[in-house]
């Protein structure tokens, strides 16, 4: 129902930074926890971080708290992932995700509605 569009991705160095960000269509988008995910070639796809429908409560996964951060504009209908102090272990295909049936934030990809197509995003050393 809802169309998320992810962009910013890229090739960095390690140490550098990238603002990802992730436009999702209709005028409800205040409504939906809003998550980031991704996943690196031969690994499974892993929670990065979400954030609940006021942008008040966020959540990250250990691997990136304290150089990543999630917002979101909802007048804009837009999400945001910062990312600070990036490193090669970084390197993966980035997603957004839309949760609809609830306003619990979620960490498991099974409990998103929603997904963009993914941006690429490379950290080299």
């Amino acid at each position: 129902q809802v169309q998320l569009a992810e962009s910013g991705g890229g090739l960095v160095q390690a140490g550098g930074s990238l603002r990802l960000s992730c436009a999702a269509s209709g005028r409800t988008f205040s409504r939906y926890v809003m998550g980031w995910f991704r996943q690196a070639p031969g690994k499974e796809r892993e929670f990065v971080a979400a954030i609940n429908w006021s942008g008040g409560s966020t959540y990250y996964a250990d691997s990136v708290k304290g150089r990543f951060t999630i917002s979101r504009d909802n007048a804009k209908n837009t999400v945001y992932l910062q990312m600070n102090s990036l490193k090669p272990e970084d390197t993966a295909v980035y997603y957004c995700a839309a949760r609809d049936r609830s306003a619990t934030i979620a960490t498991k990809s099974g409990e998103y509605d929603y997904w963009g197509q993914g941006t690429q995003v490379t950290v080299s050393s």
